[in-house]
């Protein structure tokens, strides 16, 4: 009892002073500092890949457009934070933690046992905090719109140009890895590029990027990663192997792209975690410049613009210039690309939403499953039509749509950081499901569309 008034007396000459009296002993104030420390602990949730929260992993990778509103924030392990608002925590009767230096708002210490809780005498120092208006302060959302689908179309066409260096780089013509004759494909190198650098991007560093601008994170990990890596391509290029009866080559095509990609992200999180944890003893690594002004928002637009600009006019020069040759098709995809990234985007709103009103199945990233599927039928009937068709022309604009928009519309990725949330949570089970589910029915379906118009009509 004598130590519920000492505390009590406490809280009053806090909420009349705003401040905690310097009088106080040293023992009494850790004794409290422990006891609101550890309740404070109920205001944020743990990771969201195991336990109650294992449905969340559908997010784990992109949401879409509701991350413009979301009221979610990121922890610095990667994990999400929910803010709870002062109205829910007062009335679990929730502690706030004692900071170490002069707090400037009240506390409320949980009751003891059969004790009411203690309602502070002044609440203005925490409503009217300048971080609170900070916080509160947001772009219009037409404003908001504008910029994330200038980053995304940006970044989309640099990660087309990137997954074709990398075709390049490690095709037939160079290192001699990769080919279409063999399970080692030709896209394989930019699926295992794009999942390693996801874990650092999507997972480890995305709290730090977001925090410098989060259309720069929707940017990097939506668009440039979504766009390196394709799961149409891969899809294709086992429909090849099969349609000229090399079903073992496919199926290894399959086990080996699944794993390698697997394992990318994994290594990715591994030394992304590595080299934050020397950055954090080092004490450097950390970027004091944000994006949270009209006039850096619009400075950062004013490039993005001229960025694409640039990137649409270099790319329709040298399509009229090169249009008879190979190099055609790199600059039909880079016009076309942007699309692709927005329709992914935009579906991938649905990822964490489950089916009807109830939301079943909210494990299902419904959002990216739709458009690595649909992406991977539109790139096989594409592939029955250059069949059909049999021209130059048709190849060539056919292949870089293929190559440009259904290859930005498709990931692996994003595909990857689901696969790799729903593997380390409490149902692991689910992350062999989700992939097994998505190969197979994009696969079967490719057949239907691709292989057996080409096997009746005998297409060479």
């Amino acid at each position: 009892m004598a130590e519920a008034g000492k505390d009590s007396s406490l809280i009053e000459g806090s909420g009349r002073n705003g401040s905690f009296g310097r009088t106080t002993s040293s023992v009494e104030g850790s004794s409290l500092r422990r006891r609101s420390s550890s309740l404070s602990r109920t205001l944020s949730f743990q990771p969201e890949y195991g336990g109650v929260e294992s449905d969340n992993v559908s997010e784990a990778g992109d949401i879409g457009d509701r991350a413009l509103h979301s009221s979610s924030r990121f922890s610095e392990d990667g994990g999400s934070v929910r803010r709870l608002s002062l109205e829910i925590a007062l009335e679990g009767g929730v502690a706030f933690p004692i900071p170490e230096d002069d707090a400037k708002s009240p506390v409320y210490p949980l009751p003891e046992e059969g004790g009411a809780v203690l309602a502070p005498r002044s609440t203005e120092p925490m409503i009217g905090s300048k971080e609170e208006k900070e916080d509160s302060w947001r772009l219009p959302p037409l404003f908001e719109y504008v910029s994330c689908l200038l980053y995304l179309a940006v970044f989309g066409i640099l990660g087309v140009l990137t997954r074709y260096l990398l075709q390049k780089l490690f095709g037939p013509g160079i290192a001699r890895v990769t080919s279409d004759s063999s399970p080692l494909y030709l896209d394989l190198p930019s699926n295992m590029v794009g999942s390693f650098l996801m874990g650092w991007w999507g997972v480890v560093f995305k709290p730090r990027i977001s925090s410098v601008s989060d259309h720069l994170a929707i940017g990097l990990t939506t668009g440039y990663l979504g766009s390196l890596t394709t799961f149409s391509g891969w899809n294709q290029k086992m429909l090849d192997l099969v349609v000229d009866g090399e079903w073992v080559y496919a199926v290894s095509g399959f086990l080996i792209g699944l794993f390698l990609a697997a394992y990318s992200i994994k290594l990715g999180v591994g030394t992304a975690k590595c080299f934050q944890l020397a950055t954090q003893r080092l004490n450097c690594g950390h970027c004091n410049w944000t994006v949270n002004t009209w006039r850096r928002h619009l400075a950062v637009m004013i490039v993005l613009v001229l960025m694409l600009g640039l990137l649409w006019t270099l790319s329709g020069t040298l399509l009229s210039k090169e249009f008879s040759s190979t190099e055609a098709q790199l600059w039909i995809a880079c016009i076309v690309a942007a699309p692709g990234v927005w329709i992914r985007w935009f579906l991938a709103r649905l990822n964490g939403r489950g089916l009807g009103q109830s939301g079943i199945l909210k494990w299902v990233p419904f959002g990216t499953l739709i458009a690595n599927i649909s992406a991977a039928c539109i790139m096989a009937g594409l592939a029955t039509v250059k069949k059909a068709v049999d021209t130059k022309n048709c190849n060539t604009i056919a292949t870089g749509v293929q190559f440009g928009f259904l290859g930005c519309l498709s990931t692996v990725s994003t595909f990857m950081a689901e696969y790799h949330a729903m593997e380390e949570s409490s149902k692991f089970w689910r992350a062999y499901l989700y992939g097994l589910v998505t190969i197979l029915a994009a696969f079967a379906l490719g057949i239907l569309i691709y292989a057996v118009p080409v096997w009746s009509r005998g297409y060479s």
